[in-house]
């Protein structure tokens, strides 16, 4: 079996079991791109998924008007579209949060984050098929958790009664995704990813972390990409 319809299946797997999961206040919507943005997801392992790679980078969770947008992990709307090559129809969660609302493709707002890496890896690649010649990128949970207000939940936050079931579902399809892509390296986009990389993987690959590009953080809005550059090349990596 191709190893993307392996990754697929893993993914699969990963949206069913989450979905059985329930999760109280202040949580009052949670979003699985994995399942409505399946589409544009099994698209993207399908191009970019289908050998073997040196590095994995994995993010923790989809952000608002990323990867819950396009089912892309960091996908902001127009590189998926314009440098990825993925535009795929998406479907809506349901119930919908009335501020966070899914217009896919149609999405006019950009993740910041996402316009960060995938800007950055586009600057430096001549194209996408040759940076995912050696990499992939994934995230470690599927789910946006949203409060009342539209304010983003990250998984960290949860209560333990609701992480640990999830955080055991997620722990086996980063497990199965390390077997099916054989890295040398599971590189954390920020320290709660390494942190899960570490936990579960232990010595079965090389791990550490890069600079996470979201704009809440001060350091990385005085220019990501060098910093993350930097942090690889100590690694004997690059972007």
């Amino acid at each position: 079996m191709a190893l993307h319809e392996r990754l697929w299946r893993a993914a699969q797997k990963l949206s069913r079991e989450v979905e059985a999961l329930t999760f109280g206040e202040p949580v009052t919507h949670v979003y699985n791109p994995l399942r409505y943005a399946a589409a544009p997801h099994r698209e993207y392992l399908r191009r970019y998924a289908d050998t073997p790679k040196r590095v994995i980078y994995l993010g923790m969770n989809p952000g608002p008007w990323g990867m819950a947008q396009t089912g892309v992990p960091f996908g902001e709307v127009s590189l998926v579209r314009d440098w990825l090559g993925i535009e795929a129809p998406v479907k809506r969660p349901d119930p919908e949060h009335p501020k966070r609302p899914i217009q896919g493709f149609a999405c006019e707002r950009s993740e910041v984050s996402g316009a960060r890496l995938w800007g950055a890896l586009r600057e430096r690649h001549r194209s996408a098929e040759r940076f995912f010649e050696g990499h992939f990128i994934a995230n470690y949970c599927p789910l946006v958790f949203m409060e009342k207000s539209g304010k983003n939940r990250t998984p960290d936050k949860l209560s333990p009664q609701e992480r640990e079931p999830l955080y055991a579902a997620c722990d086996r399809h980063l497990s199965a995704l390390v077997r099916v892509l054989e890295p040398e390296w599971v590189i954390g986009v920020g320290k709660f990813a390494e942190g899960r990389a570490r936990e579960v993987l232990g010595d079965m690959v090389k791990i550490s972390t890069v600079l996470h590009p979201s704009p809440a953080s001060p350091i990385a809005n005085r220019g990501w990409a060098p910093q993350a550059d930097k942090q690889l090349r100590a690694l004997g990596l690059s972007l």
